[in-house]
């Protein structure tokens, strides 16, 4: 598959759909039941390969500089899509995009961000960037640092799917990120026992010790939330908040979000 990607070049658009196409889900904080914050998931529509879910190209894409040109089109779609959620009233305090450790490991890539949030007037905390656990075990001390530079000029950070098997949980404390979303494996055992309650709190007591902000990913009823807000842990993503969605789709009903397609 590697070298069938590295066929079809990544372009704007194919077959009259773009290439990169963005859909998007709400982060709900438990107390208000309010939405937060936008998570992002991109699909990539190719040529040879049809339609690409991230679990598929990802991996292969961050072989090469194919990461990095990924990115800059998934940031455009991204500032494209926050803009039209102000123009419709949304309140939400950043939109979420995924960002491959090889761009962190660029020498200009600092400079270069930067200076495209002030080209397009975009506050640089209106975005969160996310990363994926495996910079834990793979990221090195530049790259670490880059995001402290980035996160010390108003970016936020974000761990995903921390808590599953690529994820120690002390390499955590010496990556700066505001935000940890913990995976669907930890959060699995949510209910199961006085036991499994007891250590999943002692998992998001961790997080908030190192003074991030804990998110449940796969929350699906209100008994979830309120074990996690017992537990201190402020947000909720997954079936309780609202699936992905096209950007297009997102809309306010009697100041509830619809996100379901049709």
């Amino acid at each position: 598959m590697s070298d069938e990607l590295e066929k079809n070049e990544i372009r704007t658009d194919v077959g009259g759909l773009r290439a990169v196409e963005m859909l998007f889900r709400g982060i709900r904080e438990i107390e208000s039941g309010n939405l937060a914050f936008f998570q992002s998931s991109t699909k990539l529509n190719t040529p040879g390969l049809g339609t690409l879910v991230p679990e598929t190209f990802r991996p292969v894409a961050e072989l090469s500089k194919q990461s990095i040109s990924l990115f800059e089109l998934e940031l455009t779609q991204a500032m494209e899509a926050a803009k039209k959620f102000k123009e419709r009233d949304f309140y939400f305090k950043w939109l979420s995009l995924y960002m491959p450790q090889n761009y962190l490991a660029e020498r200009a890539c600092e400079t270069k961000l930067v200076a495209w949030f002030d080209e397009m007037n975009i506050d640089s905390n209106r975005v969160c960037f996310e990363l994926s656990p495996t910079i834990l075990n793979e990221g090195t001390s530049q790259v670490f640092r880059v995001v402290g530079n980035l996160r010390n000029r108003g970016f936020h950070f974000m761990i995903t799917d921390f808590g599953g098997t690529s994820s120690p949980m002390m390499k955590l404390s010496e990556l700066p990120v505001d935000y940890v979303i913990l995976s669907q494996e930890l959060t699995g055992y949510i209910g199961k026992s006085e036991r499994s309650n007891a250590a999943l709190h002692s998992v998001i007591q961790f997080v908030n010790g190192l003074g991030a902000d804990a998110i449940a990913d796969g929350i699906t009823n209100a008994t979830q939330a309120e074990i996690l807000f017992q537990s201190e842990c402020r947000y909720v993503a997954g079936p309780l908040s609202g699936k992905y969605t096209s950007e297009r789709y997102i809309r306010k009903k009697n100041e509830a979000i619809l996100t379901n397609e049709g």
